[in-house]
């Protein structure tokens, strides 16, 4: 799939919806719960398929990311399924810290 910023992508297993904060020039295969993501004007109403077996999931407002691909998704509605980027599960990224206000 070739993403853009601002692109809204959703699963097609569980209730996960994404926003593309920053895409990779090149096409990726972006899935959760092991099966592809679609763009969410197109997505289907969730199949109930189990997701994958690590079921790590994804959280409200968090970011994923895998720095290799130049790639980074925030999640808009959770779910249950973990999402991966060509075969590579993406990385919650954690808060940045504040500037020192000495």
């Amino acid at each position: 799939m070739k993403l853009r910023p601002g692109q809204q992508i959703a699963s097609t297993v569980d209730g996960t919806r994404l926003i593309v904060v920053r895409a990779p020039a090149e096409e990726v295969a972006l899935t959760c719960g092991g099966v592809e993501m679609v763009d969410a004007k197109q997505a289907p109403a969730p199949s109930g398929v189990p997701a994958d077996d690590a079921r790590e999931g994804t959280q409200l407002g968090k970011r994923y990311a895998a720095e290799a691909l130049g790639i980074e998704l925030l999640c808009t509605k959770p779910g249950e399924g973990t999402v991966a980027a060509n075969g590579t599960p993406l990385v919650l990224q954690g808060a940045k810290p504040l500037p020192a206000s000495d």
